[in-house]
C-alpha cells in the first residue's frame, strides 16, 4: 500500500479484519473506520512528541528582513529553534560580503541596552544583523535593526499538523512504518476499552520508538588514529 494516511489506516484495518477504505469515501467514514483514522494521527503525533530533535522534522527556515523593522514571528507549529543557529546570508549587493553567525543575546540585556532601535523611524540608522533575541512570545529580535532587506537563515524542528486527506504523508520515514501501525493498534484498542491487547500493541509501540531514538537521535564520536 502506499505509504499516505489512507496507506496506514488501511493497514489498522486489515490487522483488525475491518472493511478497507477508498480514496472516495476516506473524507467520510464514520464509526470504526473514524477511529482508526484518529488512532494513526494519535499514534504519529506521540512520535512527533516523544522527542523534541527527530532529524525528519527539522528544517532550516529563510527569512528576508524589512528595512526598520526589528521583532519578527515564529511559526505557530514550531517546536524548537536553535538560536545558535541564527545567521545572515552572504549578499554582495548588500554589502554583505560573507555569511556570519549572529551572536544570542538575552531578553534582559537587549532591553537594557538595544530597546530604543525600536521606535527609531529612520531605519538607515540600522545596520547588518549582529546579534539575535528570543523573545517571550516564541519570536525574535534583530540587533541592530535591519536598514536593508538582508536574508536570514535559522534552524528549526517542526511539530507537524496531523494528517487529513488521503494522500497525506507523514514526515516520519516509512522504514518506521510499522511503528506508526503498532502505535495506531494501541490506540484503537483502547478506544474499544481492550486493555490486554492494548497493552501488547503498547509494549510494542514503545519498543518501536526507542529503537527510532537508537537509530536517528544518538551520536557517536569517532577517533582515528594517525
Amino acid at each position: 500500500m502506499a505509504y499516505d494516511f489512507l496507506g496506514l489506516s488501511n493497514d489498522v484495518a486489515g490487522r483488525l479484519n475491518e472493511v478497507q477504505m477508498t480514496s472516495a469515501n476516506f473524507a467520510t467514514v464514520t464509526g470504526v473506520s473514524q477511529n482508526i483514522k484518529e488512532a494513526v494521527n494519535s499514534s504519529i503525533r506521540h512520535i512527533n512528541q516523544s522527542h523534541f530533535h527527530w532529524p525528519f522534522n527539522h528544517n532550516t527556515e529563510e527569512e528576508i528582513l524589512s528595512a526598520g523593522v526589528s521583532r519578527y514571528s515564529l511559526a505557530e507549529n514550531i517546536k524548537y529553534v536553535d538560536f545558535g543557529s541564527f545567521r545572515v546570508k552572504r549578499n554582495t549587493t548588500l554589502n554583505v560580503g560573507e555569511g556570519r553567525r549572529l551572536n544570542q543575546i538575552n531578553y534582559s540585556e537587549y532591553l537594557s541596552t538595544y530597546l530604543d532601535q525600536e521606535y527609531e523611524t529612520d531605519s538607515t540608522k540600522g545596520g547588518v544583523p549582529r546579534n539575535v533575541v528570543r523573545t517571550p512570545d516564541m519570536g525574535f529580535v534583530i540587533v541592530p535593526m535591519p536598514n536593508l532587506a538582508y536574508t536570514i537563515q535559522y534552524e528549526q524542528y517542526m511539530d507537524p499538523v496531523d494528517l487529513i486527506e488521503a494522500t497525506d504523508v507523514p514526515t516520519i520515514p516509512e522504514r518506521f512504518r510499522h511503528v506508526i501501525i503498532d502505535g495506531a493498534m494501541y490506540y484503537t484498542y483502547m478506544f474499544r476499552d481492550n486493555i490486554e491487547m492494548a497493552g501488547m500493541s503498547q509494549n510494542k509501540f514503545d519498543n518501536g520508538v526507542k529503537q527510532m531514538r537508537t537509530l536517528l537521535t544518538n551520536e557517536y564520536a569517532y577517533f582515528r588514529g594517525a
